[in-house]
């Protein structure tokens, strides 16, 4: 039996992942890696880990040119299948298979990051597939071109209405040094970031970013974004060899 659960959650993303050949030559291939690849060709696979409590989930790709944390997120899962820690970790490696197999930030012209309100758009439905499964919390990983907004490798959070997003930002920057960005409210900077929603809704999220060009996979940042993930699940008392 194997030690985790796979499922289409969208099918109006799929995409061949084959044909991101720089997403491709950055990859550990082994068998679970094969058969999520695979699944991205049917949409949006959901990987289920574990059992029982706290549930958290970490979502990657809603930027389908962000490829560091794509990488890093399928890192995470095989390590997690190796082992056996505790509570339920849900993972979206690449919520939008299409977008990543493009190198593309919008999927069908729309920012998916600005959506999570809007009924219908992916985000939304991550969003609703959040509250179904009653998180405790959801982590969203992105890479930042250098120089951009914002251009550091940073964690985005905010203290209305679930303080927990802070706390969480400030145990991850503890280890990580990644830089704390926070707001007083959720959803003041702009609306329809995953993160924002989550905290709107009262499941407490943060925005992890690592800096890494566009469409490209820097020295290093996947292996940033990576260790991001693991403080993030530490948090939770989840750690992994």
């Amino acid at each position: 039996m194997e030690p985790y659960k796979l499922q289409i959650i969208s099918k109006k993303t799929a995409g061949n992942l084959q044909e991101n050949h720089i997403f491709l030559e950055n990859l550990q291939k082994n068998r679970l890696t094969c058969k999520i690849l695979d699944s991205a060709k049917e949409g949006t696979p959901l990987i289920r880990i574990g059992k029982g409590s706290p549930k958290i989930m970490l979502t990657a790709g809603i930027h389908g040119n962000e490829l560091s944390p794509q990488i890093a997120a399928l890192l995470l899962a095989q390590k997690l299948t190796e082992g056996d820690a505790k509570g339920t970790v849900y993972l979206i490696p690449f919520a939008i298979p299409f977008a990543t197999m493009k190198s593309s930030r919008r999927f069908k012209g729309f920012d998916m990051n600005r959506t999570a309100f809007k009924e219908g758009s992916l985000s939304n439905e991550i969003i609703k597939v959040a509250r179904d499964l009653k998180l405790d919390s959801l982590a969203d990983f992105h890479a930042t071109n250098p120089y951009s907004n914002p251009g550091v490798e940073s964690i985005f959070c905010s203290k209305k209405p679930c303080m927990e997003s802070y706390k969480i930002a400030e145990h991850i920057n503890k280890t990580t040094k990644s830089k704390i960005i926070c707001h007083k409210n959720a959803g003041t900077l702009y609306k329809g970031a995953l993160e924002d929603e989550c905290n709107l809704s009262n499941i407490p999220a943060v925005t992890c970013e690592v800096v890494s060009h566009n469409g490209k996979v820097d020295p290093g940042s996947y292996e940033r974004s990576y260790m991001q993930m693991r403080t993030y699940m530490g948090y939770f008392g989840i750690e992994i060899e």
